[in-house]
C-alpha cells in the first residue's frame, strides 16, 4: 500500500469533545445550587417543535472546519416531555443534507484527489436536556431564557451520492473502493447508532410560544458518511467488476500519483478515524398543555 501526501487529522473534533465533557461537569454541578425542592405537576409541560437549520459533516473532504462545507437547508420535528423545569426528555426526527468538495480545500493534496460527495439523510434520536435555569414556555415566576446541555442516543440513514454530468449517483452500490469484491471489505451499512450532544439557548416569545437555538455534533461509527475511507481500488478490477462508471466515481483526480500511471493501492482516505455530522438549529416551540393552575402571560 502506498501512501501520499498528507491526510488532514480530525483535531478539533477531539478537543470539542473535551470541551463538551467539561460543559455537561460543570452545568451538572451548579445546575443543582439553586435547584427546585420539589417538582410540582405544574412544572411539567409538552411541547413540540418546528425546527429549521443546516448540517455540516467532518471527514476526509472536510477533516477540520466547523461549517466548512457548502451548506444546504434541514429540518425536523421535536416532542418535548419536560419532566421539570429543569430536566427535559426530548425524541427528534431530523432531515440533514450534507455537500462537500475537495476544490473547496486549502489543502493541495485534497484538491488534486477532487472528490465530492452529497448525503442527504435522515435522524431519529431520543435526548436528555439539562437546563441551566428554571425554564418553562408560558409560566410566570420562571427565568424566560435559558442555556441548556443535551446528550443522546440516535439512528440514521444516509445515502452518499455524487454527480456526473449533472446526474446524481448513489456511491454505496457502486463499491467507489472495491466494497464487495472478492478480497475486499463487504459494502458498507448505509445505517448505523449515533451519539448526539451539544448546546443550545431557550427563549420565551409569548403565551404557548418558545424558540430554541441549538448546535449539536453527532458521534458515529462509520467512515462512510462522505464515502470515503482506505485505499484507492485498482482501477481495471473497478472497470471489469462495476463498470466505467465505478472508475470515474472513484478517482476524478487531476493528477494520477501512483507509480503505475493510477492511483490503485494508494491511499484515498483515512480509515483511522470515523466521520461526524452536526446541525445547527432554530426550533420554534409550542406548549401543548396548558393547566388551570399555571398563569400564562
Amino acid at each position: 500500500m502506498h501512501r501520499h501526501g498528507n491526510i488532514p487529522a480530525f483535531l478539533p473534533v477531539k478537543g470539542l469533545v473535551k470541551t463538551m465533557l467539561l460543559l455537561v461537569l460543570f452545568v451538572a454541578s451548579t445546575a443543582c445550587l439553586p435547584a427546585q425542592t420539589q417538582v410540582s405537576r405544574a412544572d411539567k409541560s409538552k411541547e413540540i417543535g418546528l425546527v429549521f437549520g443546516t448540517a455540516y459533516y467532518l471527514g476526509e473532504i472536510n477533516p477540520y472546519r466547523h461549517f466548512g462545507t457548502r451548506l444546504q437547508s434541514s429540518g425536523g420535528l421535536t416532542y418535548r416531555q419536560n419532566i421539570s423545569r429543569r430536566w427535559t426528555v426530548k425524541a427528534g426526527l431530523l432531515y440533514g443534507q450534507v455537500l462537500a468538495y475537495d476544490s473547496d480545500s486549502r489543502d493541495a493534496w485534497s484538491r488534486n484527489r477532487n472528490l465530492h460527495f452529497r448525503n442527504r439523510f435522515w435522524e431519529g434520536s431520543l435526548q436528555m436536556e439539562l437546563n441551566y435555569f428554571n425554564y418553562q414556555i408560558g409560566r410566570k415566576g420562571t427565568e424566560n431564557i435559558s442555556p441548556y446541555l443535551f446528550a443522546g442516543l440516535g439512528v440514521y440513514n444516509m445515502q452518499p451520492e455524487a454527480a456526473l454530468n449533472g446526474v446524481w449517483y448513489e456511491l454505496q452500490p457502486i463499491g467507489t473502493e472495491g466494497q464487495g469484491l472478492e478480497g475486499f471489505e463487504d459494502k458498507y451499512r448505509t445505517s448505523g447508532l449515533c451519539v448526539p450532544f451539544g448546546v443550545g439557548l431557550k427563549v420565551n416569545l409569548f403565551g404557548v410560544f418558545g424558540l430554541s437555538l441549538e448546535w449539536g455534533i453527532r458521534r458515529t461509527w462509520t467512515d462512510y458518511f462522505d464515502d470515503v475511507s482506505g485505499i484507492y481500488a485498482d482501477p481495471n478490477l473497478l472497470e471489469d467488476n462495476s463498470g466505467d462508471l465505478a472508475v470515474v466515481l472513484a478517482d476524478p483526480s487531476l493528477t494520477q500519483e501512483g507509480p503505475q500511471g493510477d492511483n490503485g493501492g494508494m491511499m484515498r482516505g483515512d480509515p483511522g478515524r470515523r466521520d461526524w455530522y452536526s446541525f445547527a438549529t432554530l426550533s420554534l416551540n409550542i406548549r401543548l398543555n396548558k393547566k388551570p393552575d399555571n398563569c400564562f402571560k
